[in-house]
């Protein structure tokens, strides 16, 4: 019987926790996230509320759970989306070589060089701040990373005897793509997938941090940290939960990934 990595569990119960959380938060949370109560402000954990309230008496739990859903929202549909589009140029690359791996790979250096907030800077300047700002940002700056992966295994992929065979048999590259090639690098792709989203939150939170993430009153986790810094001194509960967010819901991501990546790889996995 086959034991599953600890790193796979212990990822697996913080993803679960933290979505459940952002889930919970669209019907349900302690407070309204975005009322304010002026003669409650600063209040310390446990004196009102769980986690305190913030410079202008708001929850500072309710906006932690409302932030999930944002974070969570905007870094996942990024990865999902520049990850869906990464895939379908590596593939392209791995099947067809030539110039269209050449097109493909100058393409990906082209990405690279724009880094998430420099894009969302450029973006924020023209589209303005925003959620749509945020998740095209991160999103770009997934493709490269997902074509890359996804071409370095399609090609592993490629080499082996049976989709030569196919290939001879008259299949179409399309078609061997998705009965061979797809397929057997799924795994791959889905433990980059979860370990993108962690650095998708991170970036999430930084664009927020500056000023170019989702807008007030939309809780945020990266927003809640840039607000907090008059007050470090005097209230640090309102830098500490949500930089324990960020860091917990990354950290579980990673665990998640990591131990995917255990399970899924031959050369780790571990038999009782």
């Amino acid at each position: 019987m086959r034991r599953l990595p600890k790193t796979l569990v212990l990822g697996g119960i913080i993803t679960v926790i933290m979505i459940g959380a952002a889930l919970l938060s669209r019907f349900w949370t302690p407070a309204d996230p975005t009322g304010m109560n002026i003669m409650a402000r600063l209040k310390a954990p446990g004196e009102v509320g769980l986690l305190g309230t913030d410079q202008i008496g708001r929850d500072v739990l309710s906006i932690i759970m409302s932030g999930a859903w944002t974070s969570l929202g905007i870094a996942s549909t990024a990865t999902l989306v520049g990850g869906g589009i990464g895939t379908v140029f590596g593939v392209m690359a791995a099947a067809k070589g030539g110039w269209v791996e050449r097109l493909v790979m100058t393409f990906n250096g082209v990405l690279f060089a724009f880094p998430p907030i420099l894009s969302a800077i450029l973006l924020g300047a023209l589209l303005g701040p925003g959620a749509v700002t945020s998740m095209v940002a991160i999103g770009v700056f997934m493709i490269p990373v997902f074509a890359r992966v996804t071409r370095a295994a399609a090609i592993q992929i490629w080499a082996r005897d049976y989709v030569k065979a196919a290939r001879m048999a008259g299949k179409q590259d399309t078609l061997i793509t998705l009965e061979h090639v797809l397929p057997n690098i799924s795994a791959q792709l889905i433990v980059q997938l979860a370990i993108q989203t962690g650095l998708g939150i991170l970036s999430e939170a930084g664009l927020s941090f500056l000023g170019m993430g989702v807008s007030p009153p939309t809780p945020s986790w990266g927003r809640m940290l840039s607000e907090s810094q008059t007050y470090l001194s005097s209230a640090p509960h309102l830098v500490l939960a949500p930089g324990l967010a960020i860091a917990i819901t990354v950290l579980g991501l990673n665990l998640l990934g990591d131990g995917l990546r255990d399970l899924t790889d031959p050369r780790r996995r571990q038999t009782t």
